[in-house]
């Protein structure tokens, strides 16, 4: 009996000191990384999915164009097409998709990346299937909520990276 009970106990004592994030929250960042990493490359490359074959981005295609003309896209059609757009975008979906995989620099990416997807969101209103929430709304709820939650920790390179001298300096880099 008393070898049961220590077992039990030692159980819960290492559940409780285990504080990283559940592994849920470590399979949806690694999903939406992709997500965003997979757009980076089909717009780059114009694999045929989202992006049609040869209109690719070193195809001399616009990445922005298709963002940014649609619905309450109007404010933001001075940037479509724009290559300081393109650029921005292009950076900004590759640098999340990495970040986001690896679990590293989560709080700017996921931060940059929220802001990114309420922008995209604004610029489809009005939306077409729900008033309020498409995709780009809910991914931008899930990039705060994988901050608030150090999502990066479980099956990622998140605590190696917040013990970097530059990163405990300034933990928005965390």
């Amino acid at each position: 009996m008393t070898a049961q009970l220590s077992t039990h106990q030692s159980a819960e004592t290492s559940a409780a000191a285990d504080v990283r994030p559940p592994r849920s929250l470590a399979v949806v960042r690694i999903v939406l990384g992709w997500i965003f990493l997979w757009a980076f490359l089909d717009k780059t490359f114009g694999f045929g999915f989202s992006t049609p074959a040869n209109e690719g981005w070193i195809d001399g295609g616009s990445p922005t164009a298709e963002f940014f003309s649609g619905g309450a896209g109007g404010m933001y059609n001075g940037a479509s097409g724009m290559v300081w757009a393109d650029w921005l975008f292009m950076a900004a979906q590759a640098g999340l998709g990495i970040a986001l995989i690896l679990g590293v620099c989560l709080r700017p990416a996921a931060i940059g990346g929220a802001v990114l997807m309420l922008a995209l969101w604004a610029s489809m209103l009005p939306l077409e299937s729900n008033p309020v929430v498409d995709p780009h709304f809910v991914y931008a709820t899930v990039m705060i909520a994988l901050i608030f939650t150090s999502a990066g920790d479980r099956w990622g390179l998140g605590l190696a990276w917040g013990r970097l001298g530059l990163v405990r300096r300034f933990p928005i880099l965390r």
